[in-house]
């Protein structure tokens, strides 16, 4: 069946010439009606072009051959339909790259650009020719666009060269676009400006697509992002490829001028090092200030970092920096904060036991100061005063003073106080309960601690070695066991730095107890002194509360509590009757030990007799 392309070119055409010369009529023959069968082929890739005409019963040969606008047709290859043949036309650029199938399907490996024609496939018969032409599209995916030539950095208020992007290798022609921040930038006078331009490569036919961009920048471009796109036609549709983004470096003054304290601290306080640093927020930041200290008549020329070290209270004031043209400048106030302590006395310090001694202790300072004293490590409630030492008053006082919101800044003194004193003795003698030894006890007061030596008289046996108690606030007790079968003078000797002392005491023999503890007696009254004063408390308290019951019972009470405080007078001035008594029984018993020691001198004589 005939094509209707070969049916017009046969009623224009006819075919009584010989075969030879109707081929070459067809082949010059215009053919308006040709259909568009295209094919979409990738650059490099192999072309496959099928011939679209149904073979008839009686062909002869088959051919293919190009088209080109204005230009002879030209053949390419021939295939036989009866002798399976295939001839190859001698051309340079499809030398080695055509394929002639028996299905008469032609096939073009390694695609170009030049293979972008028009292609017809010729099958031909005793008494027809059919034709099929077939278009061939070839497409080439351009390089990924590149931004080259970039400014190093772009100023405000000037329009620059930002770069160009570059797209090579791409077929066919494409377009570029400009993005900042992922939004499209359009030409702007005097603000954006696009130039393109587009070139070919001679040896390949393929494009190289260039596009730059002048832009003038803002100051709020620092950040931004530029980037372009290649926007090409493939084998499926347009395609886009994105450049990777490249940021500029945007140059502008300098507006605002600010000075920083560069410190660990929140405070500086004194011996401390304060740094300086001035901040410009042009771009470019300035590299050189002017700095305004404090003191200073002329200001210091110097980087953005100025440093004062150890610096002291008087250095407190406003501090400030400014350009070198001093357009712009800022300012800060900085205090110096110090902390000062005197203690009087301070250092070592020796008195005597029963002596005064002032102590003060004052704080200088910035603010508020806290101030509190410790004794040996102990902190005291109240400031120490010394009207009357006494050897517990003995110790290290360190008065102790900080800045609690000032970090680091804490002053003390310490005052070692030495309290000495001559020794001072006091003896006892108690008798054990089982009645086998007596205890015969030196009570030593004194400061250095006086060293204790025992003499005896007479004969007795000492059970055990000397003991001491702990020497606590100046005081020790140096006790001796001994079973005397006489009368015996013990005598005890006490000496530091300051005085040698000696007491001496009778001691019977151990068939007479004895129990002579003074201080524990004394030590009794106190607290049946206490209990008394503790009884006539608690009554007043009571007289009071029943006051309150009622009105009544008020005068009741009053009159009651009179002749209760009558029978209190009454017992008071009893007890007053009966001290004399009690003081008696004290000389009583002075007066017996005066025999007993008469008695132990005439038993001694005797023994001696």
């Amino acid at each position: 069946m005939e094509t209707p392309s070969a049916a017009s070119c046969r009623r224009r055409c006819p075919l009584q010439p010989p075969l030879l010369l109707s081929l070459l009529l067809f082949a010059l023959c215009p053919r308006p009606g040709l259909g568009l069968y295209t094919v979409h082929t990738v650059y490099g890739d192999t072309i496959i072009l099928p011939c679209r005409i149904e073979v008839p019963d009686d062909l002869m040969f088959g051919k293919w051959k190009y088209e080109a606008a204005n230009e002879a047709p030209v053949f390419i290859a021939f295939r036989s339909a009866t002798k399976k043949n295939v001839y190859y036309d001698d051309l340079p650029e499809y030398k080695d790259r055509l394929t002639f199938f028996e299905n008469y399907t032609l096939s073009i490996s390694n695609a170009r650009i030049g293979d972008e024609k028009r292609f017809v496939c010729m099958l031909v018969t005793e008494d027809n020719v059919f034709e099929e032409p077939t278009i061939v599209k070839v497409f080439k995916q351009p390089t990924q666009p590149t931004i080259v030539n970039q400014a190093a950095f772009l100023e405000t208020e000037q329009i620059k060269m930002l770069g160009e992007c570059i797209s090579k290798e791409g077929y066919p022609e494409g377009n570029i676009t400009w993005y900042k921040n992922g939004m499209v930038l359009k030409p702007v006078e005097g603000a954006v400006v696009i130039n393109e331009q587009t070139n070919v490569d001679k040896a390949n036919g393929l494009y190289i697509m260039i596009s730059s961009l002048e832009y003038m920048p803002t100051k709020e471009d620092k950040n931004s992002y530029f980037t372009c796109t290649m926007t090409y036609h493939g084998p499926t549709g347009r395609e886009t490829i994105r450049s990777e983004p490249a940021v500029f470096d945007i140059h502008y003054p300098t507006e605002k001028v600010r000075i920083q304290v560069v410190s660990q601290r929140n405070t500086i306080k004194e011996g401390d090092n304060i740094t300086l640093r001035c901040l410009g927020n042009g771009n470019p930041p300035p590299e050189e200030f002017l700095f305004y200290i404090p003191g200073e008549l002329e200001p210091i020329k110097s980087s953005n970092i100025y440093i004062l070290s150890d610096v002291r209270r008087n250095a407190s004031g406003e501090y400030g920096c400014s350009l070198i043209d001093k357009s712009l400048s800022d300012s800060t106030l900085i205090t110096i904060h110090y902390l000062d302590l005197s203690l009087i006395p301070s250092g070592t310090v020796t008195k005597q036991i029963g002596e005064a001694l002032p102590v003060s202790c004052t704080v200088s300072s910035s603010r508020n100061a806290t101030l509190f004293w410790l004794k040996d490590n102990t902190r005291m409630r109240s400031s120490p005063s010394f009207s009357n030492l006494q050897y517990k008053d003995a110790g290290n006082y360190i008065c102790e003073t900080t800045l609690q919101e000032i970090e680091g800044l804490k002053k003390s003194q310490i005052l070692t106080l030495i309290v000495e004193g001559k020794p001072q003795i006091k003896m006892s003698k108690r008798t054990s309960s089982d009645g086998t030894f007596k205890t015969i006890s030196c009570h030593v007061e004194g400061y250095p601690k006086p060293a204790v030596q025992w003499t005896a008289t007479g004969i007795g046996t000492l059970n055990n070695k000397t003991e001491e108690t702990k020497y606590v606030d100046g005081k020790f007790s140096s006790k001796i066991k001994i079973a005397p079968e006489e009368n015996v003078t013990l005598t005890c000797i006490a000496e530091n730095q300051l005085e040698r002392t000696i007491t001496s005491l009778n001691v019977s023999a151990i068939n007479f107890p004895e129990y002579d503890e003074p201080d524990e007696r004394n030590n009794n009254n106190r607290e049946n002194v206490n209990d008394q004063a503790k009884l006539i408390v608690g009554i007043v308290v009571g007289l009071l509360l029943a006051a309150l019951v009622a009105g009544v019972a008020y005068w009741l009470y009053v009159k009651k509590s009179k002749d209760v405080s009558g029978e209190s007078e009454k017992d008071a001035a009893q007890n007053v009757q009966n001290l004399p008594r009690t003081a008696s029984k004290h000389v009583d018993k002075d007066l017996g030990n005066l025999e007993e020691n008469k008695k132990l001198e005439e038993n001694n004589h005797k023994s001696e007799a």
